[in-house]
């Protein structure tokens, strides 16, 4: 029975999973509508881990699950998407402040020189996949560093929309991805010296990410 109840578990986080990348990458398209057949098809499991994911990817905001019309992948709406980056752009910089009072660490200037480096290898493959991943993860180091816990949590909430959008961003061109790294090492540049500076760099590169998606 215990075991019964693991694999069921397992089953309904791997269908979380699958779907969820659907919708991040788009082949789930924001206004397709979809049927349970069609995802027991295409998971090739049984109805009920998948409705535990829908439960959850509804309540996340990724779809709508209605009665007489079936499952409806939502789109991100204009305001929300200025919102995000708005949000975004208070909490980052204000990141960004409280690195700058205290200076980093040689563990965490590693860190970030590891990601760079990371990244700009990803970008000589032109992979938008693992660039929206390792982009992400930079903003997250940064956050882990400032220390700030509930930032933190508040950004971990918004990651999938947050890549989602990025993944957006870059199917439009691929070659943005050099001026986003480029914007990443801005910031690291400014961030190891302890200059102010930095804090500008952070609030112009998610103000330009913005319009770039928007215009």
């Amino acid at each position: 029975m215990v075991g019964q109840k693991k694999d069921s578990l397992l089953l309904k986080d791997i269908a979380y999973n699958q779907i969820k990348e659907h919708i991040l990458d788009e082949r789930f398209e924001p206004g397709r509508f979809l049927s349970e057949r069609e995802l027991i098809e295409l998971l090739e499991m049984s109805k009920t881990p998948i409705k535990s994911a829908l439960t959850r990817l509804e309540t996340e905001g990724f779809l709508t699950v209605s009665s007489k019309q079936g499952i409806i992948i939502n789109d991100l709406a204009i305001d929300r998407i200025i919102d995000i980056y708005d949000l975004r752009t208070a909490l980052e910089t204000f990141n960004i402040q409280s690195i700058v009072g205290r200076g980093l660490s040689e563990s965490q200037t590693l860190e970030l020189k590891d990601n760079l480096e990371a990244t700009e290898e990803i970008v000589g493959r032109l992979n938008v996949k693992e660039f929206a991943k390792a982009d992400h993860e930079f903003h997250l180091l940064i956050c882990k560093f400032a220390g700030n816990q509930e930032i933190h949590r508040v950004l971990l909430n918004y990651q999938d929309h947050l890549l989602r959008i990025t993944l957006r961003h870059l199917k439009k061109d691929p070659h943005r991805m050099k001026d986003f790294l480029q914007d990443h090492k801005n910031i690291f540049a400014a961030l190891e010296k302890g200059s102010a500076e930095s804090v500008d760099r952070m609030k112009e590169h998610l103000q330009a990410s913005k319009r770039k998606l928007l215009f």
